[in-house]
């Protein structure tokens, strides 16, 4: 008994840890540093950068731990997700909920004391809307869950954008409009290659509902979308023709993979598919940086 006592005690900071999606998390706080790099011709006044980010990324963790709260009964029984604290029992609900309300409320405090009061709503209004809207009623209620509910995720490059300049912005928008347009094909690969998990949780995931021949078109449709959506930074001067010449090749490449997927060649296209897409994001917004610093400016 005091051996396992003791594995508890020592697993607890990382079942916290994990909580907050760790992963998720840090790519979007490389989308919120960017966007604040991106909004200013030189550098971002070090103390926002710093305690702006902080700021999101505990917000951001507060919506994680509150989706494993909410979905641990699910949870247990998708492959990809029975190991999760809550859903394992390592970590109690009332504690999960506990950390959530204290990492949202610190988060909070440090974006309105230190940063600005639209940042810190905006950031409010994105929790809510991944951790109630998302989470509570889309998830169980339509096949277009991650459609709608994808604006939440795709807030932290404009919220880095406010933090910096304390107003919203066009390009700042075009940021979220390229993530918005990017999470159904990301995702929906994803579903794809975990189809019978959302079968068995009872989660109506496009694959579930509609099948996977019809995920697939719209997984290509969105990519497409996508596509013509990552052009529009140069096609309003935000950046140069270093931005285009990324965003073609690597739109290209997520257009590769979508045709893939709809061959049905592959039987790993799908995971596949969701690998390419967190690289397309993370080099997509890299390139912007780079163009922003060596060409537009």
């Amino acid at each position: 008994m005091s051996t396992q006592t003791a594995t508890l005690s020592h697993n607890s900071w990382r079942d916290y840890y994990e909580l907050t999606k760790p992963r998720v998390v840090m790519l979007m706080i490389l989308t919120s540093v960017i966007g604040m790099l991106l909004a200013v011709p030189g550098m971002v006044p070090l103390d926002i950068l710093l305690l702006g980010n902080l700021g999101i990324a505990l917000c951001a963790g507060s919506a994680a731990a509150v989706n494993h709260l909410v979905d641990r009964h699910i949870d247990i029984k998708m492959a990809r997700t029975s190991n999760r604290p809550i859903a394992r029992g390592r970590v109690e609900p009332q504690k999960a909920l506990l950390f959530a309300l204290l990492l949202g409320s610190i988060g909070m405090a440090i974006l309105l004391v230190f940063v600005n009061a639209l940042t810190a709503w905006l950031t409010l209004f994105s929790l809510l809307g991944y951790a109630v809207v998302y989470t509570m009623f889309l998830k169980r209620a339509t096949p277009q869950n991650i459609v709608i509910g994808g604006l939440a995720g795709a807030a932290p490059p404009l919220l880095g954008w406010t933090a910096v300049t304390g107003d919203l912005h066009g390009h700042g928008l075009l940021l979220v409009l390229i993530i918005f347009a990017w999470t159904p094909p990301h995702f929906w690969a994803l579903a794809v290659h975990r189809r019978e998990d959302y079968a068995r949780a009872d989660i109506p995931m496009l694959p579930v509902t509609h099948g996977v021949a019809y995920t697939k078109l719209h997984i290509l449709l969105y990519t497409f979308v996508l596509f013509a959506v990552s052009l529009l930074p140069f096609a309003t001067a935000m950046l140069g023709w270093l931005y285009l010449l990324g965003a073609v090749v690597l739109g290209l490449g997520f257009v590769y993979w979508a045709v893939e997927m709809l061959r049905d060649k592959n039987p790993n296209a799908g995971m596949e598919t969701f690998k390419y897409s967190i690289i397309y994001l993370m080099a997509l917004f890299c390139i912007m940086l780079l163009d922003h610093y060596l060409i537009a400016v």
